[in-house]
């Protein structure tokens, strides 16, 4: 289990969330916290150590006061940001999370130089594009998390319509995340049955409809954001990196020649291993679905361009 080090920048409920979910897997060896405030960081790291003992195996959870001492990581996850507040517009809210995402990134840099990033932070493409723009690493140790959220969701929503076990069922989702992410049921079966074969067509727009206002609907609800499915997708990457099980999931990557778009990312299904992403899988899309595709990777390059406009890089 050494050398099994997750450091979590951010421990809302998300961070936090993640960080509780992979003590209770016995998945990492060490957990790190760090939050801006940092008796919250201290508090949950005593709170998820304590309930560790009751964990398949231990794990150490600590939190530190600097960054700077997140120091040889071997994955680091970053959920820091702000969330988009009164008269704040999309350009406001995308440099202020620019900034923190750059501060932190440049850090992290210095601290843990061989570690592998999951970037969680909104608006998720724009930030992981970021972060690979400030520590121009390989694009394999740069991922985005959205596909495997959003695919739960999916698979949640398909669960919803057949009553069939959401365990068993296919989940893809491709494209931004954000209000043009590609929910792709066709694609997918439940068990060895596609997923055409189980439901109607009319069913089967339902399920991308609520897969695309996923988290809209528990926001209804709870008056913020989901914190549940989030840290248990980052859970889910996490332990696919650090047990190299090569499983297929769908994130935002940077993209060189892939689906025909370079210097972008975006969500496509790739490979998780050690070495982060293995492999990126190229889906013969049809015309439709290009065609929602590309809408989708222009939403992001327009936010990429604000960025550039304002002299970011």
């Amino acid at each position: 289990m050494s050398g099994r080090k997750v450091g979590i920048i951010g421990v809302g409920a998300v961070g936090a969330t993640a960080a509780y979910t992979l003590s209770m897997m016995g998945t990492c060896h060490e957990i790190v916290l760090f939050d801006i405030a940092s008796g919250i960081a201290k508090g949950k790291a005593i709170d998820i150590a304590q309930a560790s003992y009751y964990a398949p195996q231990g794990t150490i959870v600590n939190a530190i006061d600097n960054l700077e001492d997140m120091k040889d990581c071997n994955i680091i996850v970053i959920t820091a940001g702000v969330p988009r507040k009164g008269d704040m517009t999309r350009a406001d809210l995308l440099m202020i999370n620019a900034k923190i995402i750059k501060d932190v990134t440049t850090t992290i840099k210095e601290s843990s130089p061989d570690a592998i990033i999951i970037c969680v932070s909104n608006p998720l493409d724009v930030m992981t594009y970021v972060i690979s723009q400030i520590t121009s690493w390989d694009r394999n140790r740069i991922v985005g998390m959205a596909g495997a959220l959003d695919g739960s969701r999916m698979a949640y929503q398909i669960q919803k319509k057949t009553g069939y076990s959401a365990n068993q069922t296919g989940s893809l989702v491709i494209g931004d995340h954000g209000e043009h992410m590609i929910p792709m049921p066709q694609n997918v079966s439940i068990g060895d049955i596609p997923l055409t074969q189980l439901v109607s067509q009319k069913d089967m727009e339902d399920i991308i409809n609520r897969t695309k206002n996923g988290g809209a609907e528990i926001v209804k609800y709870l008056g913020t954001s989901g914190y549940y499915g989030p840290g248990r997708a980052i859970a889910h990457m996490v332990d696919a990196i650090l047990n190299d099980t090569k499983t297929i999931v769908p994130s935002s990557v940077i993209l060189d020649g892939e689906y025909g778009y370079k210097d972008i990312s975006v969500g496509v299904p790739v490979v998780l291993g050690s070495k982060g992403v293995e492999s990126i899988i190229e889906l013969d899309l049809d015309k439709k679905t290009q065609a929602k595709f590309k809408t989708s990777v222009e939403s992001i390059k327009e936010s990429i361009k604000i960025l550039k406009e304002n002299n970011f890089f």
